[in-house]
């Protein structure tokens, strides 16, 4: 087998109507590293499973090397799994463990010279015949992947097999099974909720939430050109800051953004992108900017591309080579509700008071938005009784409070609590999304063929 795999539309629903999964297509080459990143309880594990047979496919079909493979058994289909809890029999040693796959395979062979081959390869030689119990963490899920590997098979299914390992040791085991898959050229379909474990091992990404598949990219991608904002907020560390905006298009003059108590004015002539933005005059939208996308700098200082805003610092993260500056600029933050939760449900938006209920088409719109970005995105509405947070059209100050940006600093960098700054945005690196979360600057390289903007 070539190790190739295929899903088209698959789901999975338990009892009372549970849907875990809701029609993923995957397809998955020969060979490749692919990813499966999201929250627990997002359904990942669930393809995982349900590709290895360990669960039935509720709709939708699944092909392995072209061929249909809904109805194959486990054992039919030349996969190994490594779990998540190591899974070794207790009454038997490394050598035992490894080899016992191969007394199914090769009856009455000598499974020796392969157990031998395998422990080279994960240099595990010593331990060979000491017990699951006196082995640390580290050579227990050397033994397991040893397990996998002395198989043979086309595909490696990996759910999340380092999440219960110390942070050295699993950076140390993330390089090895990088190394080792390349080497030995198998297709591995890894899960994990760690987004550092997806970036550094995967050829390919898929994020998933609540069984939905959000984006299916290459590590760079899924970072730099986030499709919603649920995977531009899951992907990064610190996590993007998203905030409140509307876009203002005069007839005359600059196009500007607002953000709260601050504004973003775009630079003439207008980039494609942000030629787009006019026909969202007026609405609400959330623009995303990555801690490296914006600095602290002296007045007078921008570069092109750049556009100056202020804020006061709230405090600082020190991270030994680099420090995290969390300022209050004024601005509203956005949310993406529930973004650890294991089962998101679709966020309500509150209606104001004399306003008109949504119609069947608004519904059809809403409900198609969740289907391609998930939850739709929650903003926080200002209290009215709150005292007011500054505004910077009549030049007063924002006043401490919440955080709502974290800048990425230099470690030399010091700054007292209090302190208003000047900041410079690189327009470069700006995102925006629409409310219900889709990406809209830089514009999407497809564009969905249903619109589900709002009216």
């Amino acid at each position: 087998m070539s190790g190739s795999i295929s899903l088209h539309s698959v789901s999975k629903t338990y009892d009372r109507a549970v849907r875990a999964v809701d029609r993923v297509s995957l397809d998955i080459a020969p060979g490749e590293f692919l990813v499966l990143l999201g929250p627990s309880g997002c359904g990942k594990s669930t393809v995982l499973r349900m590709i290895a047979g360990l669960e039935d496919i509720t709709a939708g079909d699944l092909f392995l090397d072209g061929e249909y493979a809904n109805h194959l058994a486990p054992g039919q289909r030349g996969m190994a799994m490594v779990f998540q809890n190591f899974a070794l029999y207790p009454n038997m040693t490394s050598r035992g463990n490894i080899g016992f796959p191969l007394r199914f395979e090769a009856p009455g062979e000598d499974s020796g010279p392969r157990v031998e081959a395998t422990a080279r390869m994960l240099g595990i030689e010593d331990i060979l015949d000491r017990y699951p119990a006196q082995l640390s963490g580290g050579e227990r899920q050397r033994v397991a992947m040893g397990r996998a590997i002395s198989r043979r098979p086309s595909v490696f299914l990996m759910d999340e097999p380092l999440s219960n390992l110390d942070a050295k040791l699993r950076s140390h085991l993330r390089s090895e099974i990088a190394h080792l898959t390349r080497e030995l050229g198998v297709t591995t379909v890894y899960v994990t909720h760690d987004q550092s474990e997806a970036m550094s091992l995967g050829d390919r990404v898929a994020v998933m939430r609540g069984g939905v598949l959000q984006q299916l990219s290459r590590p760079r991608d899924a970072y730099g050109l986030p499709e919603n904002i649920f995977v531009a907020a899951f992907i990064g560390t610190p996590r993007i800051n998203l905030l409140q905006a509307v876009v203002h298009a005069p007839l005359e003059g600059a196009m500007w953004i607002a953000l709260g108590a601050q504004r973003l004015r775009l630079p003439e002539p207008l980039s494609p992108d942000h030629q787009l933005l006019r026909i969202q005059q007026g609405r609400q939208l959330v623009v995303g900017l990555r801690s490296e996308a914006v600095r602290i700098a002296t007045p007078g200082e921008a570069r092109p591309g750049e556009v100056a805003i202020s804020g006061l610092v709230e405090h600082m993260e020190y991270q030994g080579h680099e420090a995290l500056v969390h300022l209050n600029t004024g601005s509203q933050p956005a949310v993406v509700p529930d973004l650890e939760s294991p089962r998101p449900q679709p966020a309500v938006r509150r209606r104001r008071r004399g306003t008109p209920a949504p119609g069947m088409l608004s519904r059809l719109r809403e409900r198609a938005a969740q289907r391609v970005a998930g939850p739709v995105v929650v903003l926080d509405e200002p209290d009215p009784a709150a005292p007011p947070r500054g505004n910077a059209y009549n030049s007063q100050r924002p006043t401490l409070g919440a955080s709502d940006l974290v800048v990425r600093t230099g470690p030399d960098m010091r700054l007292r609590t209090g302190t208003q700054v000047p900041l410079l945005v690189d327009l470069a690196h700006l995102y925006v999304f629409d409310h219900y979360g889709r990406r809209i600057c830089p514009a999407p390289a497809d564009l969905p063929g249903l619109d589900v903007s709002p009216l």
